[in-house]
């Protein structure tokens, strides 16, 4: 696209930034446009990650709550999240918040009424359709179903995160004794 300079995708959107003295708006749009329905070849460079959790009360405190939220029990909450595999859809406000799309209809609960302080890093949080793994400690007004040990954030300049927008996610279930970290769980 003539002018292109910068584009970020979001959950439902995208910003697309130009340079108005090689192109205008209207110009952006059509090329935009043309490039829709987008064909399966653009997925061909994504990865499939497995993250593993731990979905024990000590750092799932909202577990029940989303069992209780949902009528089920908390074995089929976590089969149901573990069931799943999630799209990654667009980073967020924190460096390494990437918004998972597909949270199984079954166990999708609303954000909180307020939000809870100091949710360590690890903490896998669910909110309506999304899924979020926390890369810092943080409010969040999401429920808290589990821990993982992954490291979204990889400390490499070039490739500073895990995921990639498009990138796709499953968790796999572990023990508190599985994890790396004891103190993560």
């Amino acid at each position: 696209i003539k002018g292109l300079c910068e584009v970020v995708p979001a959950m439902v959107n995208l910003l697309i930034v130009f340079d108005p003295l090689l192109n205008d708006h209207k110009g952006v749009q059509s090329a935009v446009e043309r490039l829709f329905p987008l064909g399966a070849s653009l997925s061909n460079n994504t990865k499939q990650h497995v993250v593993e959790v731990c979905y024990e009360e000590a750092v799932g405190p909202d577990l029940n709550g989303v069992a209780n939220a949902c009528d089920m029990s908390i074995e089929a909450v976590i089969n149901a999240h573990v069931s799943t595999r999630y799209r990654v859809c667009m980073y967020g406000f924190a460096p390494g918040y990437a918004y998972l799309s597909g949270v199984p209809d079954a166990i999708q609960v609303p954000r909180k009424a307020m939000a809870v302080r100091d949710i360590p890093s690890g903490s896998v949080i669910i909110a309506g359709a999304q899924c979020l793994c926390t890369t810092l400690i943080m409010p969040t007004g999401w429920s808290i179903i589990g821990r993982t040990a992954a490291q979204i954030i990889t400390g490499n300049a070039d490739h500073p995160f895990l995921f990639d927008v498009g990138d796709s996610v499953s968790f796999r279930r572990i023990g508190s004794s599985e994890l790396k970290d004891a103190a993560v769980c």
